[in-house]
């Protein structure tokens, strides 16, 4: 994963390590949310008993916080991007060798697009970051 981290991410990054005290270098934000990826065994370890960690982020940044386990390879594609558009459901993902294409229904669709296109190149960048592929919505 080659990504350029700014100033503001490194802060998310700092403060979620002090809070769960788990050091990572997955930080994102999709759909006015910031992502964090640990490794899988350590979820709940970041989650924290009764979602305390997340809520003491919550109350001090102001937005929502996900915690979603890192992909270990491009076998872990579909749950990875499952738990990034959740609750959207999409009916299937095709991986070839230089681009992902997702499929779903009208609904869908659109929001998974979202205005002036914000979601899809959002999405855009995490799967070029993560697996070094182009993605498309179909």
């Amino acid at each position: 994963m080659t990504q350029t981290i700014d100033m503001q991410t490194m802060r998310h990054l700092n403060l979620f390590g002090k809070i769960t005290r788990i050091r990572t270098r997955f930080c994102f934000k999709y759909n006015e949310m910031i992502f964090f990826c640990v490794p899988r065994q350590l979820i709940s370890q970041a989650i924290g008993r009764d979602g305390e960690n997340v809520k003491k982020m919550y109350s001090i940044l102001g937005k929502k916080i996900k915690i979603i386990p890192e992909p270990r390879g491009i076998e872990d594609i579909r749950g990875f991007i499952e738990s990034i558009t959740s609750p959207v459901q999409f009916n299937e993902i095709e991986v070839s060798d230089k681009e992902v294409i997702l499929n779903s229904g009208r609904q869908s669709k659109a929001a998974l697009i979202g205005r002036n296109k914000r979601r899809l190149n959002e999405m855009q960048l995490i799967v070029k970051n993560f697996f070094g592929k182009d993605f498309r919505i179909i």
